[in-house]
């Protein structure tokens, strides 16, 4: 018979106890002791939910305190040197976090998720040992929990690891990739497992598909070591690398039949001895899967390869989906929805139908809930499709340099103008307001004026440390997107529906289900009012097209495109009515817009040219002297420069701290004329930057552009951080910008 596995979990629990587990422990309130606990008590309960799911193969080391990258930079005893010294503990959280002596390692986006993982670093002095206490620990862990069940070990694979690992000194990380080969050998060694799952998502990429070269060498290297490897992909196509592994003693390939076209790898695989671990369940969105439909894709696999050579599962680790629908006892939507645990139960009732013995009732019941999303009236607005197809503004009237020359007479801003990129943090009293008002505790009257007392605070603070332009600092948002989703026709909300974005960073995506409209302003009251505040700028505050959808789970029954549009459209009426009401200055946030780019070359022009059309759509209603910002994250720009300028903004704000400004060279190589706020310290650390190193991070930027470009601020939004951290930062930076003029 097929079998089945899975191939990852959610590691933050259930409720987020993790989360709050480490930031007691980080804020000094508990011992490591009591995290330790609840991570236990995560990794068992996510494996005894697969077994008794009957899941034949369950995961181990799919559990991580921060990000498995980093987890893989610590098992091969990687760490860069400046966190040499300290315990392993303290330096493998000082690596993800930074402490008061050291800057934490680059992050950046896992592929096309929302998920942020710790870069390597890598340089000609780097050698790898091997710690491999983590995983040994894990698993007799799960030994003693699940008894005989098969175990899996889950490792990043290693030309993965060094394909996205960052050269300090320009040498080629890939370089090392024969001694990292061997530690892994001597890893397996010493692990008494049968199975081992390498995860090589690299070679889905036109880039990694380049170094398929290098698969037979690693993979025939790996599997004397007598395991039964899996050599697994996800996120898209792997066809280049699928021809080498099966040329290997490697015994399965893993394939995402969800996001990837298979076909090639299929024909590769039918005439090879690969056993075939089929992703088809999507462990990436949250819809109730059509098991109909999967299992005639599973039998049409099931006849080619034969039982024994056919696992099913998910198309990736659900550490992408929040963890149970059990916690949503009023969501609307909730028959059309599929969570962790419910597409683990889904998984197991795939192959069960597959080999003949399911449970009709399971499946009836996924039928109808099937049918009941496709046929709902709650999906369709036909007013909405209609002005989406008949759009004819798509572009502002006038060009960057005349927009800025009548921007720059209206604002009459000083040179090295300061401002922050939004939110401020979010602190308990904050939440408890939001959360009361929400629950019908605090009435109307009560919430505002504790939301206007903060914008007040946040006022009179900026006002005080000298910023040029400021930002009401988004007290009423529990969510840059969640928040814009609240407000617009076609989205529900989960209670719990937590994922990972980082370390202890967890969001909520909003679920957009159906035609999206505004059905009235969202943020011209709390701006307006912000702006009677102060004689200052005010900046008003938004969330562009591309990043609501990148970062929703988005219906998968209508193409990105124009769901896409539709959201332009509800963006476009809130600024018109943002500068009707007199805001000079709005800021179009597209954080995700990077990550949205598929992993295959052929399919980025489709993407840019929505992308791009749907920002906009979004600005161009905004007259000449209203300056558009915007601010993307984490971004490697050299690919894209070109779709950055068509998309037209006044002022780009960027990610840039971690990376010096190697960022901005190809803004001056292509003679960009916008202006650019490159950030100048890194707000996802808790350490303050001294005045000095502020300075440092001026002068490279001076280094790349002209004065009369340069915007100041940090890199990203403060939410994630204390006032005690913010307060004296911001001063600093303004300090240091005083030298400048």
């Amino acid at each position: 018979m097929s079998k089945s596995f899975i191939g990852g979990f959610s590691r933050i629990g259930a409720k987020r106890e993790l989360k709050f587990a480490l930031e007691a422990f980080w804020a000094g309130k508990s011992e490591f002791s009591e995290v330790e606990r609840v991570a236990k008590e995560i990794r068992q309960k996510n494996w005894q939910l697969q077994k008794e799911a009957g899941v034949d193969l369950v995961s181990v080391n799919d559990f991580s305190y921060y990000d498995g990258v980093l987890d893989t930079v610590a098992l091969f005893e990687a760490l860069p040197e400046r966190f040499k010294g300290l315990s392993e503990r303290d330096a493998y959280f000082a690596a993800a976090r930074g402490n008061k002596n050291a800057v934490a390692m680059e992050m950046t986006k896992w592929f096309n998720t929302n998920y942020h993982f710790i870069v390597p670093e890598i340089n000609a002095t780097t050698t790898f040992g091997l710690n491999p206490s983590k995983i040994l620990a894990e698993i007799s862990e799960a030994r003693a929990l699940l008894g005989d069940l098969n175990l899996k070990l889950n490792l990043v694979g290693p030309v993965t690891f060094l394909a996205l690992s960052k050269s300090t000194d320009g040498t080629r990380p890939l370089d090392k990739l024969g001694e990292l080969v061997a530690r892994y050998v001597e890893l397996l060694a010493k692990v008494d497992l049968e199975f081992v799952q390498f995860d090589e998502p690299v070679f889905v990429t036109s880039k990694g598909a380049k170094l398929s070269n290098l698969v037979q060498s690693v993979y025939n290297e790996l599997a004397k070591s007598g395991k039964k490897i899996i050599f697994n992909t996800f996120f898209e196509r792997a066809d280049e690398a699928v021809k080498e592994v099966v040329k290997t003693g490697v015994w399965a390939v893993g394939l995402d039949f969800v996001y990837g076209e298979q076909s090639a790898a299929v024909e590769t695989l039918k005439e090879a001895s690969q056993v075939v671990f089929a992703g088809l369940i999507d462990g990436r969105n949250v819809w109730r899967a059509n098991l109909e439909e999967k299992l005639k894709v599973a039998t049409n696999l099931k006849n080619t390869f034969g039982d024994e050579r056919l696992f099913v599962g998910t198309s990736c680790s659900l550490l992408h989906v929040p963890f149970s629908l059990e916690f949503e006892p009023n969501l609307a939507i909730k028959e059309w929805l599929s969570f962790g645990v419910e597409k683990v139960a889904e998984v197991a009732l795939l192959n069960a139908a597959l080999n003949g013995h399911a449970d009709e009732a399971a499946l009836k019941a996924n039928a109808s809930a099937v049918k009941s999303r496709a046929t709902s009236p709650l999906i369709n607005d036909a007013a909405v499709s209609e002005r989406a197809a008949n759009l004819i503004q798509f572009d502002r009237d006038t060009p960057v340099l005349e927009r800025l020359k009548a921007q720059n007479a209206l604002l009459n801003l000083p040179k090295f103008p300061t401002t922050t990129i939004g939110s401020f943090p979010q602190t308990n009293e904050l939440r408890i307001v939001r959360n009361g008002y929400k629950k019908g505790v605090l009435d109307k009257e009560t919430y505002e004026a504790e939301i206007k007392k903060y914008i007040d605070s946040c006022v009179e603070f900026q006002e005080k440390v000298g910023l040029d332009v400021l930002v009401h600092g988004e007290p009423e948002r529990n969510d840059m997107v969640e928040y814009f989703g609240e407000q617009l026709k076609g989205y529900a909300f989960s209670a719990n529906g937590w994922v990972q974005s980082y370390g202890s960073r967890c969001v909520k995506p909003p679920l957009l289900f159906g035609d999206v409209s505004r059905p009235k302003p969202m943020t011209v009251e709390w701006i307006t009012y912000a702006q009677s505040r102060t004689k200052k700028v005010m900046k008003g505050m938004l969330t562009g097209p591309v990043t609501i959808l990148n970062w929703s789970f988005v219906r998968d029954d209508k193409p990105r495109s124009e769901v896409a549009r539709q959201l332009s459209l509800a963006i476009f009426d809130e600024i018109n009515d943002l500068q009707n009401a007199g805001v000079k200055i709005i800021q179009v946030d597209e954080a995700a817009f990077k990550e949205g780019y598929p992993l295959r070359d052929e399919n980025i022009k489709a993407y840019e040219d929505f992308a791009v059309e749907s920002f906009k759509i979004s600005v161009s209603c905004a007259r000449k002297e209203t300056q558009i910002h915007t601010h993307m994250c984490y971004s490697e720009f050299n690919d894209i420069i070109k779709t950055i300028e068509a998309m037209g903004a006044d002022v780009i704000s960027i990610e840039t701290a971690r990376s010096g400004n190697e960022l901005l060279k190809v803004f001056k190589s292509v003679g960009y004329q916008a202006q650019i706020g490159p950030g100048v310290y890194d707000i996802h650390s808790p350490r303050v930057p001294s005045v000095e190193e502020v300075k440092a991070q001026i002068e490279a930027i001076l280094e790349v552009l002209p004065v009369e470009q340069v915007w100041i601020n940090p890199d990203c939004g403060l939410k994630t951080r204390k006032w005690e951290e913010v307060e004296p930062s911001l001063a600093n930076m303004v300090e240091a910008v005083k030298a400048f003029r």
